[in-house]
């Protein structure tokens, strides 16, 4: 009974690949077991292996099967012919990327995904990367977070990117690095913003003036608003009538919520204040002290009697 288990076990994958069926215009996923500059061979578990020819691997015109595809790989591909004519499976994984490969970028968009992408060409108003396979287009304006004069200068280059349309009957995809700049910024700005500590002393520019407050570039990249009841003591409508764009200030770090810094340059005054008078006072008390020091001492030779 044991060998005849075994024996069973011998032909499991012989069992599945009789019961299986692959018709033309299935697509099937399989496990690359050989590579070669022509083509690549793949196990479909069944009773014939699969062949891709090199230009049926993908539309990106700097693939390399030598470099991007090796044995253990596995990948997508759809049945275009059951018998190459030397008793293969032809298979295509463009066609494959075809109908998956919209479905994929789809998924990305909507789960806000971020890809891994190389630029290859530059074209009018942005450059071409390929993802999944297909071409994409990344406009100027989404390439960097700063104006792009010249997109060429990042052809070569591996960016990452988020997918923001995709519309596989138009055949349009387009991508954007912007979105992730923007995103990394955010969170390097939030993390020097947390590493501030309220009642801390600031200097810096003030930015630009509102009817509410002052915005203060603090520097490190980091602006903190002064609300107009935190820029001096005296009340006033608006705070140009105190400060103006360009000018140096000091101020107080009140507190960090929200990832949003709130300055105040009132309560360093207010400090100053308490300082300069609790010093006016020690002087006045050492003065006074000096003072009733020298008279006794004035009393006590007076009171001498000097023949």
């Amino acid at each position: 009974m044991e060998e005849q288990m075994e024996t069973m076990d011998d032909y499991k994958a012989e069992l599945e690949a009789s019961f299986r069926h692959i018709s033309e215009g299935d697509i099937i996923t399989a496990t690359v077991i050989a590579v070669s500059e022509e083509e690549a061979t793949l196990d479909l578990k069944y009773y014939a292996p699969g062949i891709i020819k090199a230009a049926e691997l993908s539309d990106d015109p700097d693939y390399s099967i030598m470099q991007n595809l090796h044995p253990g790989d596995e990948i997508q591909a759809t049945v275009i012919r059951l018998d190459d004519g030397d008793g293969n499976i032809l298979l295509s994984k463009k066609e494959a990327n075809q109908m998956l490969g919209w479905d994929k970028l789809k998924a990305a968009m909507d789960h806000e995904t971020i890809l891994s992408v190389r630029v290859k060409e530059a074209v009018n108003a942005g450059v071409v990367a390929y993802a999944e396979g297909l071409r994409g287009f990344i406009p100027a304006s989404q390439l960097s977070l700063n104006y792009v004069e010249d997109p060429s200068v990042f052809v070569g280059k591996d960016l990452e990117v988020r997918v923001i349309t995709v519309d596989a009957q138009k055949e349009k995809l387009v991508l954007s690095a912007k979105s992730v700049l923007k995103e990394r910024a955010e969170e390097e700005r939030n993390h020097r913003i947390s590493m501030l500590v309220p009642g801390t002393a600031v200097e810096g520019t003030v930015e630009s003036l509102t009817n509410y407050g002052a915005f203060v570039n603090i520097g490190d990249g980091l602006t903190g608003l002064v609300h107009v009841s935190q820029i001096c003591e005296r009340r006033i409508r608006k705070p140009s009538e105190v400060l103006k764009v360009g000018q140096t200030v000091r101020a107080k770090i009140l507190n960090t919520n929200n990832n949003k810094i709130a300055l105040s340059i009132r309560a360093l005054e207010s400090e100053a204040i308490t300082e300069a008078d609790n010093e006016s006072s020690a002087q006045a008390t050492e003065y006074h002290s000096n003072e009733s020091a020298s008279t006794s001492l004035g009393d006590l030779i007076a009171k001498l009697n000097l023949h």
